[in-house]
């Protein structure tokens, strides 16, 4: 059976790749963001949303459930990021990073185990940061909000779990996206010099570790938060 599959932020990057990775595995998939997509294909369904937005998010999973009568897969990949010393971070850009970046996965991740919870199975995919663990400075923003979807991980995971539904997290390196277009150059590479593999990350990877917890005999599988690089 194909799995009926929710990506958030399928506009462009590595929710794009997601997309359309899964669609030629024989997925499902319904992709959101806040803008129109350029994917084409009988099985993908766009919406445009803001994920942050609340009645919206309710009403756009309950269409799904409605349509497909099951939710497999939640892959919670909407984000964005400020960059910025704390004395250089405005409030309303704290506001929108924590909007988008904590408040989207919430809601989303509250709305779907509504109803994977009933069908006693399902996955939920939340993706966090090295920013978090290596505590990287002129990021606080971001990682806060990335620190707070771990902690929603874990803690989702255990009120959860008893129904079987997992929920994990995976953590990137800078890979080459909009994500970090403006980040100096030297920033990005001194921080690719604390990982044990001083390469960017690829999007290849990221669809390597969210497979690995999609798998049916990752059943056992939850609360956990796989870094990418190794990090020194």
């Amino acid at each position: 059976m194909n799995r009926v599959i929710i990506i958030t932020g399928t506009r462009k990057g590595i929710g794009n790749y997601l997309a359309q990775c899964y669609l030629e595995e024989g997925d499902i998939v319904y992709g959101c963001s806040r803008r129109a997509c350029d994917i084409s294909h009988p099985n993908y369904h766009h919406t445009c949303l803001n994920v942050a937005d609340e009645e919206a998010v309710i009403a756009w999973v309950r269409q799904i459930h409605n349509e497909q009568k099951r939710i497999d897969v939640l892959i919670n990949n909407a984000g964005i990021a400020s960059m910025n010393h704390v004395l250089l971070t405005p409030g309303s850009t704290a506001q929108k990073v924590m909007g988008t970046n904590f408040m989207g996965t919430f809601l989303m991740s509250r709305e779907v185990a509504k109803y994977m919870m009933r069908r006693k199975e399902g996955r939920i995919v939340n993706y966090s940061t090295v920013a978090v663990p290596l505590n990287l400075q002129g990021e606080l923003v971001y990682s806060s909000s990335k620190a707070a979807i771990e902690q929603l991980t874990r803690v989702l995971a255990g009120e959860i779990g008893q129904t079987g539904v997992t929920v994990n997290a995976v953590g990137p390196t800078p890979i080459d996206t909009d994500l970090i277009k403006n980040v100096p150059a030297e920033k990005i590479q001194a921080l690719i010099d604390r990982q044990s593999i001083k390469r960017f990350g690829k999007y290849e990877d990221v669809k390597n570790v969210i497979d690995f917890y999609l798998r049916p005999e990752s059943d056992f599988i939850t609360g956990q938060i796989i870094y990418l690089g190794g990090i020194n």
